[in-house]
């Protein structure tokens, strides 16, 4: 479930996936996905694979696999993604300025939401990883969200959470799949190119701006959507 909720405290805000946007994950995830498709007896590409992380798992899983395999396996794929990916929490790091990009906007009266869509327990070392909790309002795992990436079930449980209208907040991610969640709802995009997508794919899926990453975005936040949000 969300943490506490900042409803009614705030009038504008800032969603941010976190994935491969604030914790450099993406190749990691890369990784579980492939061991866990060749343990199934599946051989997909790492540049496949890649290019879909950012989906929830099961949509994952069934995007990247043939369509008349035995569906019975997939969630044997599942759990072994998810056991081969925790393996690696203690190696996980945070991208330079992300926590003190959460802090800046925290300090500059925004509500500030992780919009998350890893399990629980993922979730809860990508946060320990990014040791940001007091800049964070709310946040949401795969349990607030009946549909994953691309579509925006868990922007809008991230919305809820913070009781923030879409037309209230942008957000930050690092995949195609997060622009096209947030367009679903006509929320504007800063993409990132540290998860691994190009600018021209960011921008091509509807991103409004394109950072290299987290610390970049912080150097230039006053004339970003983040600083134009704060000039309404």
């Amino acid at each position: 479930m969300p943490s506490h909720k900042a409803e009614g405290r705030y009038s504008k805000g800032v969603l941010f996936d976190v994935d491969g946007t604030l914790v450099d994950s993406s190749y990691i995830h890369t990784i579980a996905w492939w061991q866990a498709f060749r343990q199934a007896g599946f051989d997909v590409p790492m540049a496949r694979i890649h290019r879909c992380v950012g989906m929830g798992g099961p949509r994952l899983v069934d995007h990247l696999l043939p369509e008349g395999r035995d569906k019975t396996r997939d969630d044997a794929v599942l759990s072994a993604h998810s056991g081969i990916f925790g393996t690696y929490w203690p190696s996980l790091r945070a991208f330079d300025g992300s926590r003190d990009l959460l802090a800046q906007c925290y300090e500059s009266g925004l509500a500030v939401a992780l919009a998350s869509s890893a399990k629980d327990e993922d979730l809860k070392a990508l946060r320990s990883t990014l040791a940001a909790d007091s800049f964070i309002h709310a946040a949401t795992s795969a349990n607030d969200a009946k549909e994953s990436k691309p579509e925006p079930d868990i922007l809008v449980a991230a919305l809820r959470a913070v009781g923030l209208a879409a037309a209230d907040v942008v957000y930050v991610g690092d995949a195609v799949w997060d622009v096209l969640a947030a367009s679903k709802l006509g929320i504007p995009t800063i993409g990132v190119t540290c998860g691994g997508t190009s600018e021209a794919e960011l921008r091509a899926a509807g991103a409004v701006e394109v950072y290299e990453g987290p610390g970049a975005l912080l150097d230039g936040l006053r004339d970003s959507a983040i600083g134009r949000l704060l000039g309404r």
